[in-house]
């Protein structure tokens, strides 16, 4: 089945905005910018973003096997439990709510978590618009 020009779009659009989240993610191993940075969490997230912008761009032209997706909203769903205890925090701890602090910094772990929180929501969120792509190419290609 042929991509339609709303899915191509979409897709690129997709395609280009985890490409910048991937990118993004090379300032959380600046050390002027975080304290103590871990380069292994933010090659990770540079990884799974990128994972995910190539994700949407192959699609177009192929289907993804479904395990792939599988492992993705796995890994959405960790990284949402591993960080949430920083959002709960956040939002009900003794300090006021925050996704910025002065500047964009993670002075706070209890921000960072919070927005890592976050881009796993919306990692989550691609990778099930993924899922019903794939799904709707495969029951587009069943015989009736």
């Amino acid at each position: 089945m042929k991509a339609g020009p709303t899915k191509i779009t979409l897709h690129v659009i997709c395609a280009i905005l985890f490409g910048l989240f991937a990118w993004f993610q090379r300032n959380d191993i600046d050390p002027e910018i975080y304290h103590n940075p871990s380069s292994l969490d933010a090659a990770l997230w540079l990884l799974f973003y990128g994972l995910i912008a190539i994700l949407f761009v192959v699609s177009l032209f192929k289907r993804i096997p479904r395990w792939i997706l599988i492992i993705a909203l796995i890994a959405c769903v960790i990284e949402m439990a591993t960080t949430g205890p920083g959002l709960v925090q956040n939002l009900f701890g003794e300090e006021d709510f925050t996704m910025t602090q002065v500047s964009m910094s993670a002075e706070d772990p209890r921000v960072e978590l919070t927005r890592e929180f976050f881009g796993a929501v919306i990692a989550l969120l691609g990778v099930i618009g993924l899922w019903f792509s794939e799904s709707r190419r495969k029951s587009a290609t069943e015989p009736v």
